[in-house]
């Protein structure tokens, strides 16, 4: 209940950010349409009670008052492009750290 009373005051919001070459996020009306290294742009249509702001190209805000929503969208759009445990490219939370794992070891 207490959850519910901070969504319809405050809010939830979780912010996204796309890290790679070419990995863009563009508004479309109220929908989010993501260009994230595959051969056709990817669009995400907005839930109800679910809105997109987005802040740069590379960086978007999902809003709305119902927390577990706001979550599982967030995470539903983090699953289209997941970081690369390599590289790092991919869509991400802010501020999540992502684990690297080093390469091939190479020739001597």
């Amino acid at each position: 209940i207490a959850n519910m009373v901070t969504g319809v005051t405050a809010g939830y919001s979780k912010t996204l950010e796309i890290v790679g070459t070419g990995y863009r996020v563009t508004a479309k009306g109220s929908d989010l349409e993501f260009a994230l290294g595959f051969s056709h742009p990817v669009p995400v249509p907005a839930p109800e009670g679910i809105s997109f702001r987005v802040e740069t190209p590379t960086r978007f805000v999902v809003e709305g008052i119902d927390k577990q929503k706001v979550g599982e969208v967030a995470a539903n759009i983090r699953k289209l492009r997941k970081p690369d445990p390599y590289k790092g490219k991919g869509v991400r939370y802010q501020g999540e750290v992502i684990r690297r794992k080093a390469g091939k070891a190479g020739k001597k």
